[in-house]
């Protein structure tokens, strides 16, 4: 019986939607003087309806079902705004002005909720950067984003790869506690994400555990990075970047129609090299030289109105002569900034490749989407680095094995079913799977060499090696509804079920210089499944249509796993660690004012994490062991402040205030258990602070060219760089600035980062190597876009 009432509602459902009539949206766009605006995007959100205006700044997009939109228009130099229609309508000409975006704060579209919706709706904490943010901020690497979002500390350990923290919710191993997602697909791993950044559209960072919808490794939150994709309208951009310590970036990017309203082309590009900060006394040279390239690709095709397939490809190649610019302890760093004295210097060949496949379609009744993901990376020494960071032959790190080892593997599937765009706000849903399978081939030798046994060792001229080849597989059900209980109220409530399956093998091998290797630990293997649910529920109160007061609870979680091989005898390998849990409380309230000159969000949370997993670095074979080890509480607040009080004149200031303490913490060191109860967490600087004034003057009558100033200072409190709380970096400030001249088309700029020059500790490891932050860069930016 149940079968046929299924039948039958959706029979009916299918009918309604095929009895929907077909409607035509017209309109034009002005600016504030009455004159069309030409080149502007109409977007009906969460479908693939959209068109540019003409000259006139007319449009008209046909074949629309009728109901209710949200509808988005942008054109550049003017404040992005959204409009509810409904269809039909009036029968009478829409039209849109536009306000110059010096004028008026920009309405921001996110979608953070896996749905595109406004950024002051979403009932947890968000922060978006526009295209226009990510060049006014200058933003080159997504570590860069420290401090512009509350309570966010990024860091590169020195292989350019980013350590990122979100509200005390952090990990140094390589499963992070912050998922990164770009054009939708989950970064798996540290090794797997590309941190450049290039043609971005918008970059989403999302506050607090994220477990419902994005499930593992969301423990923190979330960055969502979005690039751009091409569209009927043919547009692009060139830039150059110059400057001091032979800082050059070159960028570029074309998307247009290869078959008007049916068949788009994508393509950028990126080239970037430095001669590094670091001088190595050893023989008087350049450390930490780098060459980066990487390019950004889409094939997209328009089957009809409502079906769209969207092939994308991505790589980096990252070349780093003097990988890891670290010294013995932070006092040797200040003692004799950026020298360093290290004997072995290998090239870091790091080449990533991440590739996905989109199908989209946008229905009546549903929308429904596919995305089936490919990622790998190949990361090697071409010679050994060095393991003791000194001028001695004593510990140094190889893994040049060939292909078959450290190559990286991901694959993910996911299908998608959400709401049509066309439903009314009072019931919105989502239902997902996901899938993946991950292969982590791991071989890492550390060689011992003539003065091995000034480190300890035995005797000199032996590598041992270990062997750790890690699959995992799983899979994850998920969905969310958000339904309006009274016309101002709405409740999300959502739930994920997740489910992991690990297999690691481990082998240990000793190789006398010249020899063949002997196993030293025969073949060992072990496997374990793990399992979370993440429930998640906020109401949100919309005092007015601009004002939002909510409160949310959400769950994470970080997948479990097993222990490597290492020679620390406290850490066994094929220990089975246990998944990481959090339960996470959030207030906030989200105003817009003064007819969008105005925006200010206000947040409290309080965050419990349970079976902390602590990653340790053991050495010298720099191998991460991770074990479960204690409770964290962490607490606080965030501000965020926009406002354009005058014309021509923008104020941010954003706020952040984070109390991460270990409630209960005891480690395993030199063969004793330790406890750090009271500790504070690390990589977590109690304050962010980040304040930013910019005023573009027009000059002349005719309002094309605009000379544009802008200041940033940064502050970033106390944090500790180990458990222990040892390693310290007390509270300091950055001064960045920019200042140029920006028409419609073209701009110029020099910038300067760091103008103080303050030294300051950026990383250091638990056992006391550290490295200092970048130390006064400064330059000249030239971009055309067309």
């Amino acid at each position: 019986m149940k079968k046929y009432i299924l039948l039958i509602w959706l029979c009916g459902l299918i009918g309604i939607a095929h009895a929907q009539v077909l409607q035509e949206f017209s309109g034009v766009v002005l600016d504030n003087n009455g004159t069309g605006i030409p080149g502007t995007t109409i977007y009906l959100l969460n479908t693939n309806f959209g068109a540019p205006s003409d000259n006139q700044g007319r449009f008209s997009i046909q074949n629309i079902p009728s109901g209710e939109y949200q509808v988005r228009f942008s054109a550049v130099g003017y404040a992005t705004t959204t409009r509810t229609i409904t269809l039909p309508g009036n029968n009478t000409e829409l039209v849109i002005q536009l306000v110059a975006a010096n004028k008026q704060l920009e309405e921001v579209t996110v979608t953070a909720q896996k749905r595109e919706e406004n950024l002051q709706r979403v009932p947890f904490s968000i922060s978006a950067l526009s295209s226009r943010k990510v060049q006014e901020y200058r933003l080159w690497n997504s570590r860069d984003i420290t401090a512009i979002v509350p309570n966010l500390y990024s860091a590169d350990p020195g292989d350019n790869r980013n350590l990122t923290s979100i509200r005390g919710i952090t990990t140094t191993s390589y499963d992070p506690a912050v998922a990164t997602y770009i054009d939708g697909v989950n970064q798996f791993g540290l090794d797997t994400y590309i941190a450049e950044l290039l043609d971005i559209e918008r970059i989403e960072v999302l506050r607090g555990p994220q477990g419902t919808l994005y499930g593992r490794n969301a423990m923190g939150g979330v960055i969502n990075i979005i690039t751009k994709q091409p569209t009927n309208q043919t547009s692009g951009f060139a830039e150059i970047n110059l400057g001091n310590y032979g800082q050059q970036r070159y960028s570029a990017g074309i998307r247009t129609p290869l078959v008007k309203n049916k068949l788009f082309l994508g393509a950028s590009g990126l080239f970037r090299k430095q001669t590094g900060f670091y001088t190595n006394l050893f023989n008087n040279s350049d450390f930490d030289q780098q060459h980066v390239s990487m390019g950004n690709y889409y094939l997209k095709y328009l089957a009809n109105d409502r079906l769209n397939l969207t092939l994308n490809v991505k790589h980096s190649a990252n070349r780093n002569e003097g990988t890891f610019p670290v010294v013995s302890s932070p006092e040797e760093a200040f003692a004799n900034p950026f020298e360093l004295n290290q004997n072995s210097v290998g090239k870091m060949i790091d080449n990533t490749t991440n590739s996905s496949l989109s199908v989209n379609y946008a229905g009546r009744a549903f929308n429904f989407s596919s995305q089936t993901a490919y990622q790998a990376n190949y990361r090697y020494y071409n010679q050994p680095i060095d393991g003791d960071f000194s001028p001695i032959d004593a510990v140094s790190i190889v893994n040049n094995y060939g292909s078959d080892w450290n190559k990286v593997r991901v694959g993910t599937q996911e299908f998608r079913f959400t709401s049509p765009a066309s439903t009314q706000p009072a019931f919105n849903w989502i239902a997902s799977a996901y899938g993946f399978y991950n292969d982590n081939p791991v071989k890492q030798g550390t060689h011992f060499g003539a003065d091995a046994k000034l480190v300890g060792a035995p005797f000199p001229n032996f590598t041992s090696i270990n062997i750790n080849n890690g699959q995992s597989y799983g899979g994850a059900l998920y969905g969310q509804i958000t339904y309006q209980l009274l016309p101002k109220l709405d409740l999300t409530a959502g739930l994920r079920y997740d489910y992991e399956r690990r297999k690691q093998s481990i082998r240990g091998e000793f190789q006398p210089d010249g020899e063949a290797a002997i196993v030293s630990l025969p073949d060992t293997a072990s496997k374990a499944s793990f399992k979370a649910f993440s429930p998640k529920a906020s109401l949100s109160y919309h005092l007015a249509e601009s004002n939002t007061i909510y409160f949310t609870y959400s769950r994470g979680f970080r997948a479990g796993g097993f222990t490597q091989l290492s020679s620390d005898p406290s850490q066994p390998p094929l220990y089975a660690y246990k998944p990481e849990y959090s339960n996470n409380f959030e207030v906030g309230l989200k105003n817009t004012f003064l007819e969008n000159r105005l925006r200010l969000n206000i947040t409290g949370f309080y965050t419990k994490v349970t079976d902390v997993q602590i990653p340790t670095l053991v050495l010298p074979e720099a191998l991460v062991i991770t074990r479960n080890a204690g409770k964290l509480t962490s607490k606080g607040a965030e501000l965020e402040l926009t406002a354009t009080p005058v014309n021509g004149l923008e104020l941010a200031y954003n706020l952040g205030y984070t109390n991460a303490k270990y409630t209960d913490l005891v480690l395993a060191q030199n063969g004793e258990q330790v406890t750090l109860n009271g500790s504070r967490q690390i990589f977590t600087p109690d304050i962010t602070s980040m304040l930013a004034a910019q005023y573009g003057y027009e000059l002349g009558s005719s309002q094309k060219i605009r000379l544009i100033a802008r200041g940033e200072w940064r502050y970033l409190g106390n944090q500790y760089f180990d458990l222990a709380n040892q390693l310290k970096q007390e509270a300091y400030s950055v001064f960045n600035a920019r200042l140029g001249l920006a028409a419609r088309r073209a701009e110029v700029f020099v910038w300067g980062r760091n103008l103080g020059d303050k030294r300051y500790l950026d990383y250091a490891y638990n056992f006391g190597a550290a490295r200092l932050g970048n130390p006064r860069t400064y330059g000249v930016s030239v971009r055309v876009n067309f």
